[in-house]
């Protein structure tokens, strides 16, 4: 009781100025945004019938999927380096009711992600306290991670940003001595073995997808971070290599090491590959690695989420209650709202999670390739920190992969995620107008009453005509080329945002 009086009290005081993200944090909190380490990744064996699929997956999906989202992020984050992120961008391109859509269909997105990370800690904990194979033990402790995460959470994100760089230290560390203590025993013929006969496409597709997206994530977060004209381009192409990186060599040494069926690589047996090759102590390491992994992931998933929310309170989308910051400057209703959405769904299994935000996921990633064309069409002078170094038609080229990938996803799905997101779409879709209604009744306090410019479609210009013309460093960014250069702008004007983004 003491305790939630303190944390109502915090959200009534000025928030303290909290320390910005540097690099290094950044691309920690991308890496768990995205990856987090090789833990979950075990399904893609199983369901690509042996290591091969598995492998040239991890090879391959990164050229054309995570690279051209990374680049997308890059060049709107840095455009628009305000809390919202995506939201911001398909506001400014289609107008406000596709940007609430997106905000509510990637917040819900997020949710369910994040409702994953308490159960695959578990998962791993089972192989050696099967106990956790039941309610009794299972719930409490489902319920007791929630809730000091989001604790941790509510402390501050540069404590979340430094936390994250610790806990991929140590996560990823028993992953490259099982790397080094497998080469003995590689024989690289086991790799490219695999059964189509077994293959499960739906399975396959979904686990690829899910370990290499989220990449846009952290832009929700673009308002937090230092220079981010700067910082989010190097931050992401170091996230690049170290999510492939960190995939490839567990897989590649439990793989060409071991001579297990396809059939046994499932959540969590990574610890047994480990006990296998090294013995009983890097069973336990990997397991210690795999609960501090979730941890990261847990973090991350949790502040892009609550920050999207800020974003889009401060954007007049939502009441300012989610805008609220904390005396550690993280906003409260936003995290606790996260929360409560994570208790709920992770009763789901694992598959079931995977295959639902996968769906949500691949359309809002649509509406995102098509407002960056957009943008690049109408808004050509739009000032752009880092810009993507290809013409409109070589990057409307770049998203058709990732766009069939997408698209792909979605008709694989079941009738059940068929169903389970069409409500989501559906709620969206009543929420927007109950939401107008609330605000122009007064029914609570929204940022901005008066709404947006006269003309909607005009606010790519609107926010362009405010941007700063001044150059503020000369110094290149180059993400993926050397050749790519921009100019640095500081930060966009609160006060921009909240007059372009405001609802009607």
């Amino acid at each position: 009781m003491g305790e939630e009086e303190g944390m109502s009290s915090d959200c009534q005081k000025p928030a303290k100025s909290s320390p910005k993200l540097t690099l290094l944090p950044l691309i920690a909190l991308i890496f768990y945004e995205v990856s987090g380490g090789p833990f979950g990744v075990e399904d893609s064996v199983k369901s690509g019938g042996g290591p091969l699929l598995s492998l040239l997956g991890f090879l391959i999906f990164p050229l054309f999927w995570s690279i051209p989202e990374a680049l997308v992020t890059a060049e709107l984050a840095t455009s628009f380096p305000e809390n919202g992120g995506y939201v911001l961008w398909i506001s400014s391109a289609f107008g406000p009711f596709w940007g609430f859509q997106e905000g509510f269909w990637k917040w819900f997105s997020g949710v369910m992600d994040n409702a994953l990370y308490p159960v695959l800690f578990l998962d791993y904990l089972k192989h050696s306290f099967p106990i956790f194979n039941r309610l009794i033990a299972r719930v409490p402790t489902l319920l007791g991670i929630t809730a000091s995460l989001t604790y941790l959470n509510y402390r501050g994100l540069h404590i979340v940003g430094f936390s994250a760089v610790s806990l991929a230290a140590f996560s990823l560390l028993p992953f490259a001595v099982m790397g080094i203590l497998s080469v003995p025993r590689i024989r690289p013929a086991k790799w490219v073995a695999v059964d189509f006969g077994k293959v499960d496409w739906r399975g396959y597709f979904n686990s690829m997808f899910w370990n290499l997206n989220y990449w846009d994530k952290a832009s929700t977060l673009a308002g937090e971070v230092e220079n981010p004209s700067k910082t989010f381009p190097k931050a992401l192409l170091g996230a690049v290599v170290l999510v492939v990186l960190s995939y490839l060599i567990p897989l590649l040494a439990g793989t060409g090491a071991l001579d297990t069926p396809a059939s046994d690589w499932s959540d969590g047996f990574f610890a047994e590959v480990g006990f296998l090759i090294g013995g009983a102590w890097l069973r336990w390491w990997i397991q210690a690695a795999a609960a501090m992994s979730n941890m990261g992931l847990f973090e991350a998933e949790m502040s892009s989420d609550a920050f999207q929310l800020l974003g889009m309170s401060e954007m007049g989308m939502l009441p300012t209650i989610f805008a609220q910051r904390s005396k550690y400057g993280t906003p409260t209703i936003s995290i606790l709202c996260s929360a409560t959405g994570v208790v709920f769904l992770s009763w789901m299994t694992f598959q079931e999670i995977l295959e639902f935000l996968n769906f949500l996921y691949s359309i809002g990633m649509i509406l995102e390739f098509a407002a960056f064309i957009r943008l690049r069409i109408k808004k050509p002078d739009l000032h752009r920190p880092y810009r993507v170094p290809l013409q409109t038609f070589g990057t409307t080229m770049l998203f058709v992969p990732p766009t069939l990938l997408l698209v792909l996803v979605m008709c694989l799905a079941s009738a059940k995620t068929f169903l389970v997101s069409g409500t989501v779409f559906l709620v969206g879709r009543l929420l927007y107008p109950l939401v107008i209604h609330a605000k122009d009744k007064k029914w609570v306090s929204f940022e901005g009453q008066e709404g947006l410019p006269p003309d909607n479609n005009q606010v790519g210009h609107y926010v362009e005509s405010k941007l700063p013309q001044e150059d503020t460093d000369d110094s290149t960014v180059t993400l993926l080329s050397e050749s790519a250069s921009s100019k640095t702008q500081q930060d966009l004007s609160s006060v921009v945002v909240e007059e372009v983004l405001k609802l009607e």
